[in-house]
């Protein structure tokens, strides 16, 4: 298995579905050689995943695929975001460098020390962020050429209490946290979701978490990309920071399908 395959999946869905769920931080592994440039012992390791891991969200992007009518097409992470976090820039834009959590991490979410300050996480970029964003990128690609349309659904949680990495945290905490773009993220899209979450306590809008995940090759310039990201915040279906999944899980599953399904009847063809 290459690097490529061993970091991330797409796992095929319906030929005419529009869809992908975009699962980028549910994985907990590591490879070893990785592990080896983290200054963290076991314990304190495993329970910074417990904090960092947006654990079961690919298990409920899975059971909504499963359920619903037209299935949609899902891009997993396979492996932690402590490897290389796919949805932050490698270079001086991205302002969670101000903390340590750029593409590659150096803080943890408690600012301590996760990497020797002078890390250098070129390699890392050149063979794990890169071949993601490509990846990413070619199944936009594939969705365009097939159906004429792409609508990405990023699948994250968050914790209910805030953490200290967190740059923007002191604004509301909904039960579900819609992120949207200006250019990519459709009134109706963002309708169809806040109507598909009604029913878990209320929905709010970029706040803790805002925007969502769109390949830099059709950023701003493409409106046949739409895209929305749902953070669930995690006392909804599960123990925190880092338990088992609860009956919470089984009804965002039908929830995120009833997404999908609106989704994908509004955007096939259009």
């Amino acid at each position: 298995m290459n690097d490529v395959s061993a970091s991330c999946r797409l796992k095929p869905g319906a030929s005419d579905s529009p869809v992908i769920l975009h699962v980028p931080h549910s994985s907990r592994a590591i490879p070893a050689d990785v592990r080896a440039g983290i200054m963290l012992d076991d314990r304190a390791l495993e329970r910074e995943l417990d904090h960092i891991t947006d654990s079961h969200t690919a298990r409920i992007a899975a059971e909504a695929a499963s359920r619903a009518a037209t299935e949609p097409w899902r891009f997993v992470n396979q492996l932690s975001r402590l490897v290389i976090d796919p949805e932050r820039f490698p270079d001086e834009r991205e302002e969670m460098l101000a903390v340590g959590m750029g593409a590659v991490y150096t803080r943890t979410t408690h600012g301590e020390e996760l990497r020797l300050a002078d890390y250098d996480g070129q390699p890392l970029i050149e063979r794990y962020f890169h071949p993601y964003a490509a990846a990413m990128t070619d199944a936009v690609t594939q969705r365009l050429d097939a159906v004429g349309r792409a609508v990405i659904i990023d699948v994250h949680s968050y914790p209910t209490e805030r953490l200290p990495y967190e740059l923007h945290g002191d604004g509301p905490r909904p039960p579900i946290c819609l992120g949207r773009d200006d250019f990519h993220t459709p009134a109706d899209l963002l309708a169809h979701a806040e109507k598909a979450f009604a029913g878990f306590g209320g929905t709010g809008v970029n706040s803790p978490f805002e925007g969502t995940y769109v390949p830099l090759k059709y950023y701003g310039n493409d409106p046949r990309v739409s895209a929305l990201m749902i953070e669930i915040r995690r006392d909804v279906y599960m123990s925190e920071p880092g338990g088992p999944a609860g009956s919470g899980l089984d009804a965002l599953a039908g929830a995120l399908a009833e997404l999908v399904d609106m989704a994908g009847e509004t955007y096939r063809g259009r």
